[in-house]
């Protein structure tokens, strides 16, 4: 699966080790890695809907978006690049047609309840 970075800081810590675990820590870092691999070595996203980290749908104001758990309360947020987003006849996604997907954040979003 294509995978792109909402901002360059995402990028930057992506791809350089260094980096990435003095921002986020070891453990979350490799978290944040594991989940870039897998997403990347994915054909669709169904690929990894069943993997340890919990691969979700967001709702209500975050619909749209996808998460993983990274370090509770952390996720690693991101969004499909279909622009409008597979659906079936009763609305729900089809994660088996979503083929890319954009980084959006680290964040507790459960904190904006």
């Amino acid at each position: 699966m294509e995978i792109t970075f909402a901002d360059r800081l995402l990028e930057k810590i992506a791809n350089n080790d260094k980096r990435r675990i003095k921002k986020l820590g070891k453990r979350q870092g490799d978290l944040f890695k594991q989940h870039l691999d897998e997403l990347s070595a994915a054909e669709t996203l169904e690929d990894v809907r069943y993997l340890p980290g919990k691969y979700h749908e967001l709702g209500k104001n975050r619909k749209g978006q996808w998460a993983c758990d990274l370090v509770q309360p952390y996720r690693l947020i991101f969004e499909p690049h279909e622009s409008s987003i597979p659906t079936d006849d009763g609305g729900k996604y089809i994660w088996n047609e979503i083929k890319g997907v954009e980084i959006i954040e680290i964040a507790n979003y459960h904190k904006e309840r």
